[in-house]
């Protein structure tokens, strides 16, 4: 908890401020009863209405102050909260920014999502109680009983006899209720990674009609979190009542003590209310303390879930100032070798090759064969297991990282957009780049005309993930933005695929005077054909290297995917 808490300390003056605000009202309600003692012996016992009237002024007074202060303790404690959980919403989502693509695979998009948002408002609610009452619980129960013995040392002695077996107990709730909640937060991050799984695929459902498989399968999830929800609140509703039982148990026991010693006028009646409100004061203190578990339970099982976030190792990337890329795109591999975190099996074994500057260079290859993988490895989203990898004669780790990254245009798999403009998404690619260098850079896409047929042109808003564009836009339009960027290395892992014959060759036309190196992942040969030359990859092994014609006479493998292809089969992507 410390990890995430300390990004409150630089407001540590508000804290101080409202602290101030919450002992005032904390001493205005533990010198109250003594009031009521005087009203009581030296008023009305006393038959002095002066000194009622006096007492009750005083009562009026030290009451308004406090209610101010409670008033100001509530601003600055709900500012301070708020600007806490900006700055650790922030520390998370640029930590997140920084994750290693083998860090991000520690954490499922769902998971990262809650703990971006209800367990961040978890320790908010937890640093707001602080100031406002968790603070003040346990000082009003120690206040009050100090206070008692002050009044009566034999009747405060008697109310605090039960104290130890509460703190106990509230000690054993507080640590079985931190670890219940922690499921509770784990079954709530499944149940979002189901919606988010569900949604994303909310096409395919539809024209499956899957809708009532899929409900069975989400109420299976949900069941487990109402489960140990309630258990978790059943724990900590069963707090209040033994609470009060015990307290309860103390006042009736002071009450029995004070009707002996009263009869003995060894107490005044004025001794014995104080005693009551200081009794009643703890009871209302130890009843925070049933919120306050379940708050603190829910906080530190949120915590422990951000700083695993925070804690968890990042790429310093540097920051980004879209300068000229490198002029060359030369890549070398030597004796690469690679396997994913905690796998045993290698993905890539002893790869070794060279692409040279403003070469036209494809990889092909089935499934599983490494294709992703390897690429990947260029602009240093992972580091290689075994070997190395250069860019322009420099090993990728000696780079930093974002001038490395800023060398290379990269467009992945799966096309992504993002809510906004076509315009905002393609200045994505290099927000400094002029209006005609992202025009152009269209046009060298293949996807300007198609842009300037819509109605708003540029400016026409994309909708979620690009779902109002088909897929061969949603493709050109992510080649554009990487375009934008003046690349020296220009990488596409089958992004092409939705592209007809027609545009795509147009596309490697448009492309044949730029001064950058291709990097393209196809399964056509139709492509591969108009190659310099061809890496075939077999099981993460080079299956073959060479042009077109090389590969038909000495790769049975590259073989069969000609003729397939030229029969009208495919090979699997």
């Amino acid at each position: 908890m410390l990890t995430v808490y300390r990004y409150a300390t630089k407001y540590k003056w508000l804290i101080i401020v409202a602290l101030v605000f919450m002992f005032i009202e904390l001493i205005v309600e533990l010198i109250q009863p003594l009031f009521i003692q005087q009203v009581i012996d030296q008023g009305i016992l006393a038959n002095d209405l002066d000194n009622v009237i006096f007492y009750l002024i005083v009562m009026f007074a030290v009451s308004l102050i406090a209610f101010i202060s409670g008033i100001l303790n509530t601003y600055f404690t709900s500012h301070l909260t708020n600007m806490f959980g900006y700055d650790l919403r922030m520390a998370i989502f640029t930590r997140v920014q920084h994750f290693t693509l083998a860090t991000f695979s520690k954490f499922p998009t769902s998971s990262l999502i809650t703990r971006l948002t209800q367990d961040v408002l978890q320790t908010e609610m937890l640093l707001y109680m602080s100031l406002r009452i968790l603070l003040r619980a346990p000082l009003l129960v120690i206040g009050s009983l100090v206070m008692s013995f002050v009044v009566n040392p034999t009747l405060g002695f008697y109310l605090s006899i039960l104290t130890p077996v509460l703190a106990v107990f509230l000690f054993i709730t507080a640590r079985k209720g931190a670890k219940v909640f922690l499921r509770v937060q784990h079954w709530l991050d499944r149940i979002n990674r189901f919606i988010q799984q569900n949604l994303e695929a909310v096409r395919l459902i539809k024209a499956n009609d899957r809708g009532k498989f899929e409900a069975n399968k989400f109420a299976k999830v949900a069941t487990k979190l109402k489960t140990d929800t309630t258990y978790a609140l059943r724990l900590m509703e069963s707090i209040l009542p033994v609470l009060l039982l015990i307290m309860n148990g103390s006042l009736l026991l002071v009450l029995w003590v004070a009707s002996d010693i009263l009869q003995d006028n060894a107490v005044a009646v004025g001794e014995i209310v104080a005693i009551i409100n200081y009794a009643l004061r703890m009871q209302g203190g130890f009843s925070m303390f049933a919120f306050l578990i379940i708050a603190t339970s829910r906080a530190k099982a949120s915590s422990d879930r951000i700083s695993e976030v925070l804690h968890s190792p990042i790429s310093i990337d540097g920051e980004q100032t879209y300068k000229e890329s490198e002029e060359e795109g030369y890549v070398k591999f030597e004796n690469v070798s690679f396997k994913y975190p905690n796998a045993s099996r290698y993905v890539l074994k002893n790869i070794s090759f060279e692409i040279y500057d403003n070469e036209n260079f494809v990889i092909m290859g089935g499934t599983g064969s490494g294709k992703s993988t390897l690429i990947s490895l260029i602009p240093n989203m992972y580091d290689p297991t075994d070997g190395k990898v250069y860019v322009n004669d420099k090993e990728i780790r000696d780079w930093e990282t974002a001038d490395l990254r800023q060398t290379i245009g990269y467009v992945p798999q799966r096309s992504m957009l993002f809510t906004g403009s076509i315009y905002d998404n393609l200045l994505w690619g290099n927000i400094k780049a002029e209006e005609e260098e992202v025009m152009t850079s269209s046009e060298k896409a293949q996807i300007h005309d198609n842009i300037m047929s819509f109605d708003d042109n540029y400016d026409t808003p994309v909708g979620q993930m690009g779902v109002t564009l088909s897929g061969g836009q949603k493709q050109r339009l992510s080649i554009a933005r990487a375009l934008v960027r003046k690349p020296a290395i220009l990488i596409l892992d089958d992004s092409t695929s939705a592209l007809d014959i027609k545009t795509e060759n147009n596309l490697w036309d448009a492309l044949k005077d730029e001064n950058v190196t291709r990097i393209v992942i196809t399964q056509k040969i139709s492509t591969a054909k108009n190659a310099d030359r061809i890496l075939l990859l077999d099981d993460g092994e080079i299956a073959g290297l060479g042009t077109h014609e090389e590969l038909l006479k000495s790769s049975p493998l590259y073989g069969k995917i000609n003729e397939s292809q030229m029969k009208g089969g495919h090979i699997d992507e």
